[in-house]
């Protein structure tokens, strides 16, 4: 029996051939690094901003900051806020890269330890599914007349359970990026398993369950069918997004926005066709100074 390899099943390879066509740090929309770089440092920084007002909100008007990192709502949120700086940061290192030498030159991940690629790839399958379940659930079973109440729950809760999607679909469609590896669907299901336990520990060392349809005495049996349910919602999810990306990747391909991988380990100077991150086929070379 085969043994299982970890990193291969994430596509890392063992060598530094890591994604060689930078597709994680290219964009089919915004051709010229810097602006990328720029978007995904403004979305970084919205969102740490907001995590530091509704954090300090909660201790210095509600007075209930020891909760704020039990729900999942903030943990999915600072994983956004987490990813849009890593992007960031390696997509800024790009840009001044590609700046200095031309296109191929790479970014530092490419060279880091294999288990910080994982991990990148890893959250970077997170931010493009948890927040689209996090607006759905919030929306359709826990958003009432509190939600609108005041400017700041307004602002609040516009940020964090629908601003979060925009920008997990500003990963899905305006980046390079690949599908995420089938192996992260099953990982981020244990992240939302690992969350139950999260939950019932706030209930016993905090009294309260973070979020009603998880109380066992009040749902009975429809506790079960929420959990499931939220589950399948994240497979779900997780197909939809990677169909999309499918799609926008061969729509990138067709129009040859991606840089070409010669096999080596180096890239040439332009923008080419790829179907994996690993392997390539020329269409076309286009000067990326012109871009």
């Amino acid at each position: 029996m085969p043994r299982l390899n970890f990193y291969n099943r994430l596509g890392i390879p063992s060598d530094t051939s890591f994604d060689v066509p930078h597709k994680y740090v290219t964009s089919p929309i915004f051709r010229t690094p810097f602006i990328f770089a720029s978007l995904r440092i403004t979305i970084a920084l919205y969102t740490v901003v907001v995590l530091l007002v509704t954090l300090i909100w909660k201790s210095v008007k509600e007075h209930d900051a020891q909760s704020y990192f039990s729900f999942f709502t903030y943990l999915a949120y600072i994983g956004v806020c987490a990813y849009y700086f890593a992007a960031g940061t390696q997509t800024i290192m790009y840009a001044i890269f590609w700046r200095k030498a031309g296109a191929g030159v790479g970014y530092p991940l490419q060279r880091w330890p294999r288990i910080l690629q994982a991990l990148h790839l890893i959250l970077q399958a997170t931010v493009v599914t948890f927040p689209i379940v996090v607006t759905i659930v919030f929306w359709a079973l826990l958003s009432d007349s509190s939600t609108f109440e005041s400017s700041f729950s307004a602002w609040s809760n516009i940020s964090v359970h629908a601003l979060n999607t925009v920008f997990a679909l500003f990963e899905i469609l305006f980046t390079n990026s690949p599908p995420a590896p089938w192996l992260t669907l099953p990982i981020c299901v244990v992240f939302l398993a690992a969350y139950l336990g999260v939950a019932y520990i706030t209930r016993a060392t905090q009294g309260f369950y973070t979020y009603s349809f998880l109380n066992p005495q009040k749902q009975g049996a429809k506790l079960a069918a929420y959990i499931i349910g939220i589950a399948v919602a994240e497979i779900i999810v997780f197909l939809i997004v990677r169909g999309i990306v499918v799609l926008r990747e061969r729509w990138a391909v067709r129009r040859g926005w991606v840089l070409q991988d010669q096999g080596s380990g180096e890239i040439e100077d332009g923008w080419e066709e790829v179907d994996s991150p690993s392997s390539a086929k020329v269409v076309e070379n286009v000067d990326v100074s012109a871009a």
